[in-house]
């Protein structure tokens, strides 16, 4: 597929203006000088990002017609090959498809497949990090696709993200989002543990995690979700929340099991997770998890 001329694209599109979506397409139109056609269920989202200088599109094919290359951020893979489908349905469609949301590996490659088929590229650009770092343009992005398209999106990329990785192959990109996510989860359970550990002992959380931070099992994981959050016992909605974790952790589970590989760490977190969301903690920011370990949430078990 020919992609050569693609760079710079004229117009560019965005579906899904959530947490994470919004302020990524906010640094496209501040920074990128393109015109950015957006779409989004929510009417109070698509106007915030039409007064921020995006155009409404109208409808998810509006945004294939008008864009050379699309950017997704939407909840899972379910939405993306719906959203696909409307966008092949475009006249004209767009030519390149970026999704950069958190999708399953298998189902990614088979999409990837599809739309090349019908002549439309495809990449996977998961993102990391915080909504803070959404807003700042500073979030991790990994991607999988060619070395082409990678070079060609990487000026746009880095309006949203300060780190971006050409991770590979197609899916390759969600492998590593996947990877990283279920590593910050089955560390903040281990986190809880040391905490509760920590103050049955006698300590106070906020010292011993400063303490922590200063020596060998210091990381961001622990001077951010640990000390920002679980030391003042503070857990926000629409900041990741548990239901977020539990789609995430799943997704690391599968991707696993496809490879034949049993993992108990990740499982126990994956459970614990179910268990907090049980206890209806679904919305809540998921270091909400050190409630349940520490015996003030109790699962459906207890």
């Amino acid at each position: 597929m020919n992609t050569k001329d693609l760079f710079p694209p004229k117009n560019i599109g965005f579906i899904g203006l959530g947490v994470m979506g919004s302020p990524m397409c906010a640094n496209l139109v501040r920074k990128s000088g393109l015109p950015v056609h957006v779409n989004d269920r929510s009417a109070e989202a698509v106007a915030t990002a039409v007064a921020a200088g995006a155009r409404d599109a109208g409808s998810i094919a509006g945004v294939g017609a008008s864009a050379d290359i699309v950017f997704l951020s939407l909840p899972s893979i379910v939405q993306v090959e719906s959203v696909c489908e409307e966008l092949l349905a475009a006249n004209p469609r767009p030519r390149l498809i970026v999704d950069m949301s958190t999708s399953e590996v298998a189902r990614t490659r088979a999409l990837a497949k599809k739309l090349e088929a019908a002549g439309v590229a495809f990449v996977d650009a998961p993102v990391a990090r915080t909504a803070e770092a959404a807003v700042k343009g500073t979030l991790f992005i990994t991607v999988g696709g060619t070395q082409d398209l990678f070079d060609g999106l990487l000026p746009l990329l880095s309006h949203m993200g300060s780190d971006v990785l050409h991770c590979g192959e197609t899916g390759c990109g969600q492998i590593v989002k996947i990877l990283n996510n279920i590593t910050v989860m089955m560390t903040v359970n281990a986190l809880s543990e040391v905490i509760t550990i920590g103050r049955r002992a006698g300590m106070d959380g906020k010292a011993l995690f400063e303490a922590l931070s200063k020596g060998s099992a210091d990381s961001f994981v622990l001077r951010n979700h640990g000390m920002k959050y679980m030391v003042p016992d503070t857990f926000p909605e629409k900041i990741f929340p548990v239901d977020y974790a539990i789609k995430d952790a799943s997704l690391a589970l599968a991707l696993a099991r496809e490879g034949g590989f049993e993992p108990h760490i990740a499982t126990y977190t994956h459970d614990m997770l179910g268990q907090v969301k049980a206890a209806g903690f679904g919305l809540n920011y998921h270091p909400v998890l050190v409630q349940l370990v520490d015996g003030r949430v109790k699962g459906p078990a207890a």
